[in-house]
């Protein structure tokens, strides 16, 4: 190994120490209960509500994905992805976030099955069971798409066994994630998005030096037919332009009704400790979404830039997501300081992932061990032992997903984009009718997401492979089919008990 490879590989290995020292003494001075697990005790603050829900929401595919979709193809197709989350994380914070606050609370619900459940008084827990298994067909392999991402990282940096990186990355979440809980986790978040936040400014500045000035970064991406056109997308195996119709913009855009339905997300609502502070978290989560996005798009053209100048190889394909591994390389060759501000920069792309894989194992450890095992099956636990179940929960939840994250050729875009599709289709339509109409019922909610999770399926794997106008992505077709079904079958049924509608009317006129 080099001295920068050692160098950096001794910087990483410090954050994740630090990462296990300060999530295991988090987890000590937190609540030792099932709100105090998953929820935190409901005593989040503004700052860490906000970056925790961003953080936990970008992963990798911030550091990653969108500078390397923006160096292959331009703006067009990473600008509409980052306006569509950028708008669905504001909606999210304004429509959805105080309502569930106010609802959870009202219910005593500390997980989105539970939430849903009792929002329409189930006395046999039909909702819940559906609801949790949702969630855990959908964020054990998002988990474990997060371990592969980490088994990759470390593979193309110093050569490390794909399978020993995923394992280390595996022990490092469980660790704080199983002690520390939803505190941890959060706190962690918290660091973890500052660390993201570093990382972009200092490759954007070391980026523009490398590329010859932000004049010749620009004179480069002009070159280029439709790299600067939101209406148009950059083809780099043609070396043309290729259009960028209305069927495909709102097709990308879609990606911001996923925010809805995010199990990891809007459990972050629920924990905030007073429901007047979301207004200033909604501001700083919106505020860092643009900024951070609008930073990642410009690095893969700064990157673009820094290939035209020699200093790194030109990427292609799937390479062009390693574009910020490849400048913060050629930043440690230039001496010991830079080399550890490369390895930081490095354990920023590490801290995206783990962000992400840490709060959906603790989603998929609360669905199996509070609502499948305790609620579904009515096995009693104390409150001690409730703990216990909880965090061996969370190891076995990331032992599976690491066995399926043992194929270092499996697709981490592909994994993420499904289950994200398949949580906004199920989760957003029956939490917006929850929260926002009355007369929606049991027998309305339990369609939808069956039918919304079903329709995923049907559409990526029959429907959107015949192409042209049916190429949209999956969660728009089946968000649309759960909220038809909701009202239809909602309409079509007896309405909510009195006492359900009451409670409605109290939470809404609070």
């Amino acid at each position: 190994m080099t001295t920068a490879q050692i160098c950096i590989m001794g910087t990483i290995i410090l954050y994740l120490c630090f990462v296990i020292i300060t999530g295991v003494m988090i987890g000590r001075r937190s609540k030792k209960s099932a709100e105090g697990f998953y929820l935190g005790g409901r005593g989040m603050g503004p700052l860490v509500t906000a970056m925790s829900a961003e953080a936990s929401d970008m992963s990798s595919w911030l550091l990653m994905g969108l500078p390397g979709l923006a160096y292959l193809s331009g703006v067009a197709d990473a600008g509409w992805t980052a306006i569509g989350l950028a708008v669905g994380t504001y909606l999210n914070f304004l429509l959805v976030a105080r309502k569930i606050r106010r609802y959870s609370v009202k219910l005593d619900a500390i997980t989105i099955p539970s939430f849903i459940s009792k929002r329409y008084g189930e006395k046999k827990p039909v909702i819940m069971c559906i609801a949790s298994l949702i969630i855990l067909i959908f964020f054990v392999p998002y988990v474990a798409s997060g371990l592969a991402a980490i088994g990759k990282l470390f593979n193309s940096l110093f050569g490390w066994n794909y399978l020993v990186a995923v394992i280390i990355g595996t022990i490092v979440i469980i660790s704080y994630t199983s002690v520390g809980g939803f505190s941890a986790v959060a706190t962690m978040d918290l660091i973890q998005s500052i660390i993201m936040t570093c990382a972009l400014v200092v490759i954007t500045c070391f980026g523009v030096y490398q590329a010859g000035g932000v004049g010749t970064v620009l004179e480069n991406v002009r070159a280029l037919p439709g790299y600067l056109s939101l209406v148009q997308t950059h083809d780099a195996a043609s070396g043309g332009a290729a259009p960028y119709g209305l069927v495909t913009i709102v097709s990308t855009m879609a990606w911001g009704l996923g925010y809805f339905g995010m199990p990891h997300i809007l459990v972050r609502f629920m924990a905030i400790r007073d429901e007047s502070e979301l207004k200033l978290s909604r501001r700083i989560a919106s505020a860092w979404v643009v900024i951070s996005m609008t930073v990642a798009i410009c690095i893969g053209m700064i990157g673009y830039g820094v290939s035209k100048a020699g200093r790194i190889p030109v990427l292609e394909g799937s390479a062009s997501e390693t574009v910020i591994v490849r400048i913060a390389d050629l930043l440690s060759s230039y001496g010991f300081i830079p080399a550890i501000i490369a390895g930081l920069i490095l354990a920023g792309i590490l801290a995206a992932t783990m962000s992400t894989a840490d709060s959906q194992l603790l989603s998929a450890a609360s669905a199996f061990s509070e609502n499948m095992l305790q609620d579904v099956f009515g096995v009693k636990l104390t409150a001690k032992q409730t703990m216990l179940v909880a965090r061996l929960t969370v190891i076995v939840i990331a032992v599976i997903a690491a066995f399926l994250a043992t194929d270092p050729n499996s697709s981490v875009f592909q994994i993420v984009s499904f289950a994200w599709a398949g949580f906004g289709a199920t989760f957003g339509p029956a939490i917006l009718f929850a929260l926002f109409w009355k007369r929606s019922n049991r027998q309305g909610v339990l369609a939808g997401l069956i039918a919304g999770g079903v329709m995923v399926f049907v559409w990526k794997f029959c429907v959107r492979p015949m192409g042209g106008a049916w190429n949209v992505y999956e969660l728009l077709p089946a968000f649309i089919v759960a909220s038809v079904v909701i009202v239809v079958v909602s309409l079509l049924t007896k309405k909510p008990d009195e006492s359900i509608e009451k409670i409605f009317d109290e939470v809404n006129a609070a």
